[in-house]
């Protein structure tokens, strides 16, 4: 008999140790690089970034109040019990795009090594730690590899290397470890729906002679995006990529969830079935807009008060918003949007006319045979 599995076997999310996208720094005291944290995320402002550091405050005492104190431009003073834990850390830095440590505290799964000669038996202490080194920053002109090190990695001297003033150099490599983490996207067409006012399945309308289901797969295998058929288990659907719902009885919602069950590390455009009039032109826009460090990238018909959650490309941070919304009661894809950080794309409401009954159907279809 095989091993008994007691869990699901879902796909694990990519992470670092503490974040889906970490670096630490060794080699120096903390106030430098604080210092370098601090000048490097002043040049990086389009991204979400945060600092792991410990404290050194010699004694702490248990709080029996945490609080929170908010100001109205948004940001807040947080004063907690917690103790470092990787998997609530990666929950707590689920929303950003990169995060800096003080390497002489935690251990990142990247690295940057700064060469301060006055830190030798700081650096020898954590060589176990220096398995993956990005680059190399140098604290003075005369900072020098100690000989450990290049015992240890001969290869460390071809490493690129940095002074500790090139702030805009450190920048850009590190604005290049972001990007290369951005998540690829993947299409999702929702044919899922019970289509009650329709009174049939909405993905098998034809408005350009064959099911809907299959032109919106189409149009966004035109841009190059592997996508899904979003379905429900009793449909009797034969495709190879589609993906069943597990979260049962939520709508586009739970379709959204189960795509991200599926793949928690790649961003799903989704497109539902009643959108006739989306055409390359709106799907290449919403692709030109989108930014990654933002929950999702949504499009707005300019009349419209609220964006269109299910023309939409979300994000993998927004798959634990998702899940936090949903342990409060709420299964509405439009409400995450409302209440998150997104990129708004406005186009005009004409693109995005939903198709609910057959008056809806004959009209539709009539404009687009004309």
């Amino acid at each position: 008999m095989g091993k008994h599995q007691k869990h699901a076997k879902l796909k694990l999310r990519d992470n670092d140790n503490f974040a889906p996208n970490e670096i630490s720094i060794v080699g120096t005291n903390c106030n430098e690089i604080s210092n370098l944290v601090n000048c490097v995320s002043e040049s990086l402002t389009n991204y979400k970034l945060a600092y792991f550091d410990a404290s050194h405050s010699k004694n702490v005492e248990d709080l029996a109040l945490e609080s929170y104190t908010f100001h109205h431009k948004g940001t807040t003073a947080v004063s907690m019990n917690s103790a470092v834990n990787k998997f609530n850390q990666r929950v707590q830095f689920s929303q950003y795009d990169f995060v800096f440590i003080n390497g002489n505290h935690y251990q990142g799964a990247k690295q940057i090594l700064v060469l301060d000669n006055e830190k030798e038996a700081s650096v020898l202490k954590r060589l176990d730690q220096l398995n993956n080194i990005q680059f190399v920053v140098k604290l003075n002109k005369d900072s020098k590899y100690f000989d450990f090190l290049l015992e240890k990695n001969p290869q460390i001297k071809n490493l690129m290397y940095y002074e500790i003033s090139e702030i805009d150099k450190i920048s850009k490599h590190i604005e290049n470890l972001i990007k290369e983490k951005i998540a690829p996207i993947q299409g999702l067409v929702l044919a899922g729906g019970k289509s009650v006012r329709m009174g049939q399945d909405k993905g098998t309308l034809q408005f350009f002679g064959k099911n809907q289901r299959d032109v919106a797969v189409e149009l966004l295998e035109k841009h190059n995006l592997k996508s899904y058929l979003s379905v429900r288990e009793d449909q009797d659907i034969e495709i190879e990529n589609k993906i069943t719902d597990k979260f049962v009885g939520l709508g586009p919602f739970g379709a959204i969830c189960s795509a991200f069950q599926e793949n928690p590390d790649v961003a799903w455009l989704v497109m539902a079935t009643d959108l006739p009039f989306v055409n390359d032109a709106v799907i290449q826009q919403l692709l030109k807009h989108r930014n990654p460090s933002k929950a999702a990238t949504t499009i707005k018909g300019k009349d419209k008060q609220f964006p269109e959650p299910l023309i939409t490309i979300w994000e993998p941070k927004s798959y634990p918003l998702l899940l936090n919304y949903l342990g409060q009661g709420y299964s509405c894809p439009r409400k995450v949007l409302i209440n998150s950080d997104v990129e708004i794309v406005e186009i005009d409401d004409d693109f995005i006319r939903n198709i609910n009954t057959p008056e809806d159907f004959k009209a539709a279809k009539k404009e687009i045979n004309e």
